[in-house]
């Protein structure tokens, strides 16, 4: 064992811990990103986002257009700016048309949020720090987003860099406070290209509350440069706005108004243009926050409700330093606060407050008297979500999760069977299947238009749904025979 402790890397994360304990858990969460990185192209894109937004990536190498995101050959996508999109585009052009390399800026923009919070909890302890990374890497939101082809990881990183230099200009050193200052300004930038206007109220409400609660406007405020700040974010953000509506007339009017009031406010809102509105009731983003934060939602509770252990260090870690703690409960409960009064939501809406929960369970974690038992918690909840993340794929094949929701599979079927000329038709075409055919596969739109196909002088394949097969017509059905089963995909060849 002493042989096994003086190995360098092992002395390295020691030292970087601070103890053998917090090596440890620091050693299982590298060991859990890293598993999470070998796994990104081991399961196919499902359908609806993820093919989604890779197969608009996909179509912005295709076109070499770096202005519009476009939705189908026809259709701009106008609902959301281009971030994530050039991220996974640019990493489709390097390491080719695949879901690894859709999934893995995803996994970079994890890794620098993991990194930014890192370097504010160390600022406390090294044991802080390394408790802050174990919370955030093991909450099964961000595990699943650091890797999945969405927009929400690029909004987080944004809301991240912003909070974290709106703190340190006004707590941090004055070298840190003239760089910082500027770096609150770049991510909001950031987060406008990313999702757009609701990254400024992801930021600008938990800090303006809490400067004004904390009765320190006259202290931290004044530490900002707000009329050349702004003028930077308009500066990185607005020439793309500009470009993008000169480009498709249109685009400010549905995303400002649609994506951003209607989308939210307006009852049974019917104008969106690339899918349908969620209809929830109102404060179940709550409840998808306990969700997306297991297994620590359901680990950490009953150590404050039932403990005395647990009620003491909370109470200690806010009197230890309040506003710092009051700030992280502010910048964690941002979305959910925010979301709380819409209907239209998703899951991911709470990702960008899990970095500023992470921090604050630290420093109430990091003041628990018994360290063992807190460590030996940690480990056990990194090592089960470790097991999750090694077993998904696994359960993803096995399960039909896969084969039910990407049309990967029928799509490499038809490419080892085809003959020159015989195309792929889709009814209703998935972004899957236009992503894995490198946009080859057609659309005919209705039976109709699959009959049109079949008269053709060339033969063709053919996918189908279950309902789609159980729609056809007696005559159209008796042209196509069946070569294989993929789930709820059929692939059939033309007679």
């Amino acid at each position: 064992m002493d042989q096994f402790r003086q190995l360098q890397p092992i002395r390295r994360l020691t030292a970087l811990a601070g103890s053998e304990a917090a090596a440890r858990l620091l050693a299982f969460v590298l060991l859990l990103a890293l598993v999470r990185l070998l796994t990104l192209g081991s399961y196919p894109l499902m359908d609806t986002t993820e093919a989604r937004y890779a197969e608009i990536s996909r179509v912005m190498v295709e076109r070499n257009d770096w202005i519009t995101p476009w939705n189908d050959a026809t259709t701009p996508f106008w609902g959301k700016p281009p971030l994530a999109f050039w991220v996974t585009a640019l990493s489709l052009r390097l390491f080719g048309i695949n879901e690894f390399a859709a999934r893995l800026p995803h996994w970079f923009m994890g890794l620098a949020i993991a990194w930014l919070i890192w370097s504010l909890g160390v600022r406390r302890s090294r044991r802080e720090g390394v408790i802050s990374l174990a919370l955030l890497w093991g909450s099964l939101m961000f595990l699943a987003s650091a890797g999945s082809v969405m927009t929400d990881m690029a909004l987080s990183l944004a809301i991240t860099i912003s909070m974290r230099a709106f703190w340190l200009t006004a707590y941090g050193k004055e070298k840190e406070r003239r760089r910082e200052r500027w770096l609150f300004f770049v991510g909001l930038a950031l987060g406008l290209l990313a999702k757009g206007p609701i990254a400024l109220v992801l930021v600008l409400l938990p800090t303006g509350l809490w400067t004004i609660l904390s009765g320190q406007t006259g202290l931290i405020l004044p530490r900002f440069p707000w009329l050349r700040g702004l003028l930077l974010t308009l500066l990185i953000a607005l020439p793309w706005y500009l470009l993008a509506e000169q480009r498709t007339p249109g685009f400010l009017d549905y995303f400002l108004l649609g994506e951003h009031w209607h989308r939210f406010v307006t009852p049974g809102w019917d104008g969106d243009r690339y899918g349908v509105a969620h209809k929830y009731p109102r404060g179940t983003i709550w409840l998808f926050l306990l969700v997306d934060v297991l297994p620590w939602s359901l680990l950490l509770p009953p150590m404050v409700l039932l403990t005395r252990r647990g009620r003491r260090a909370m109470k200690e870690s806010f009197a230890f330093d309040p506003p710092w703690r009051s700030y992280l409960l502010f910048w964690g409960l941002a979305p959910a606060v925010f979301f709380s009064f819409a209907g239209n939501i998703l899951w991911p809406y709470v990702l960008p407050g899990i970095p500023g929960l992470a921090l604050l369970g630290a420093s109430w974690l990091d003041r628990w008297p018994a360290r063992a038992g807190i460590d030996r918690l940690l480990i056990g909840a990194i090592a089960f979500m470790l097991l999750l993340t090694l077993a998904f794929p696994f359960v993803c094949h096995r399960a039909a999760i896969a084969t039910n929701n990407s049309a990967k599979a029928a799509v490499e079927s038809y490419l080892s069977l085809r003959r020159q000329g015989e195309a792929l038709l889709f009814i209703k075409r998935p972004y899957s299947a236009s992503f894995y055919s490198l946009g080859s596969a057609e659309q005919v739109g209705d039976a109709e238009g699959l009959q049109r196909r079949l008269d053709g002088s060339s033969r063709d394949f053919i996918v189908l749904q279950r309902r789609q097969i159980d729609a056809l017509p007696p005559a159209l059905s008796g042209r196509i025979e069946m070569v294989r089963s993929f789930g709820r995909y059929t692939l059939f060849a033309e007679k």
